[in-house]
């Protein structure tokens, strides 16, 4: 049985890097060893819940620009899983949740970063998930539930986002973190340890400077989904945390 994990995906350059976040995911990868990797991506957002649905090798998609020519030289060619992608699409319609598939995207860098940094030899099957900022938390933990059976089977869910990302308050190359982006996690990161969900819920109304922390909410969402794939028995984990450029998150939660 493997757990439900939310994972910053931070800055691009995370691919390349060697770092104490960069060493962590490398360990992390290493204590969990699953048969397969739902992951849920803040970079790919649609309307209706779409999964991808192939067994060939990804391509890479660098849905970024700016940063320096080695990280567009990098690939990830792991497989898909047509089986799996079948199996959550039937999880999903046993919670009323509509799906679709899609058989030719790849993996983009919400993906692709962690997973280099957890399975660097690109060797374990995933699958791909779409998000919709625009459904409210509570039917984002309700995705997650769908597919809570997927651990004891060894499947890994992965949301991959970020608790603080405002790209508007990057202060790039500062290692300090500022005093309002910290507050916001110390409120997300206890009642996310108390598994307070009426206040999680609540988040936009109840966290100190919530809309400065999170001024769209796509990368927020997997945390919900994670949490709701996760175990009902297990008190959520605090894996790591730190900060880079000032306000974007390097936070990590095992379920």
């Amino acid at each position: 049985m493997v757990p439900s994990l939310f994972v910053c995906h931070g800055s691009p350059t995370l691919a390349i890097e060697e770092n104490e976040y960069t060493r962590f995911l490398q360990g992390l990868g290493q204590q969990i060893k699953p048969e397969a990797v739902v992951i849920f991506t803040a970079h790919w957002e649609s309307p209706t819940l779409t999964i991808s649905s192939t067994d060939q090798a990804y391509e890479t998609i660098y849905d970024f620009g700016g940063f320096s020519e080695e990280l567009f030289k990098l690939t990830y060619p792991a497989k898909g899983s047509t089986t799996i992608a079948a199996l959550l699409e039937q999880q999903f319609s046993n919670y009323g949740i509509k799906t679709k598939r899609d058989e030719r995207r790849g993996l983009d860098h919400g993906s692709w970063v962690v997973l280099r940094r957890l399975y660097p030899q690109a060797d374990v099957p995933v699958v791909q998930l779409s998000v919709n900022p625009y459904l409210p938390p509570q039917e984002q933990y309700k995705i997650g539930q769908a597919i809570k059976r997927l651990g004891k089977e060894d499947i890994l869910v992965i949301g991959s986002g970020g608790t603080v990302h405002n790209l508007g308050m990057i202060r790039w190359g500062e290692t300090t973190p500022e005093k309002w982006a910290v507050e916001f996690d110390d409120w997300l990161i206890e009642k996310v340890q108390q598994k307070n969900l009426d206040s999680l819920f609540k988040y936009e109304e109840l966290a100190p400077h919530a809309r400065l922390a999170v001024p769209s909410a796509e990368h927020l969402v997997p945390l919900f989904i994670a949490l709701g794939s996760g175990s009902d028995h297990e008190v959520p984990t605090l894996l790591y945390r730190s900060y880079d450029h000032g306000t974007l998150s390097h936070i990590c939660f095992r379920f």
